[in-house]
């Protein structure tokens, strides 16, 4: 795979891809129409970060690339792959525990904070694709 060099785009499968980890410049695109809602991408070496109608959605540092995200109200699955591991945080719904898969590993339960927001790491590098699936417990 490699970045997304539109920044943002949708899927043939109606999944949507995001992030562009090779950026020396940060680039954003706004405005982005996706089932009704209006996104917004931030990306470049450093950090990519995704906002859903003003809301924050995903972030990761340093900047990665997002393939075919999905989301409803219990599950959050996407792939990621970046140039070295990244810390990435996801918006879930707050206060509630959730199950983190990584390429199909159970790396245990988290707990979201009273804003929504669930943190881990992912060991990305040497263009490996990272498969991340969070099913809510």
């Amino acid at each position: 795979m490699a970045a997304v060099k539109e920044l943002i785009r949708t899927e043939e499968n109606g999944n949507i891809s995001f992030g562009d980890y090779e950026l020396a410049q940060k680039s954003k695109l706004s405005d982005f129409q996706y089932q009704g809602d209006v996104y917004k991408v931030k990306t470049f070496k450093e950090i990519t970060k995704l906002e859903r109608n003003g809301m924050f959605v995903y972030e990761s540092v340093p900047g990665t690339a997002v393939f075919d995200l999905v989301q409803d109200g219990n599950v959050m699955s996407f792939r990621v792959e970046g140039p070295e591991d990244a810390q990435i945080t996801v918006e879930m719904e707050a206060d509630s525990e959730y199950r983190v898969f990584i390429d199909g590993m159970d790396t245990g339960k988290v707990k979201t904070n009273l804003g929504g927001k669930l943190s881990f790491s992912a060991e990305l590098g040497n263009s490996a694709v990272v498969e991340v699936k969070i099913e809510k417990c």
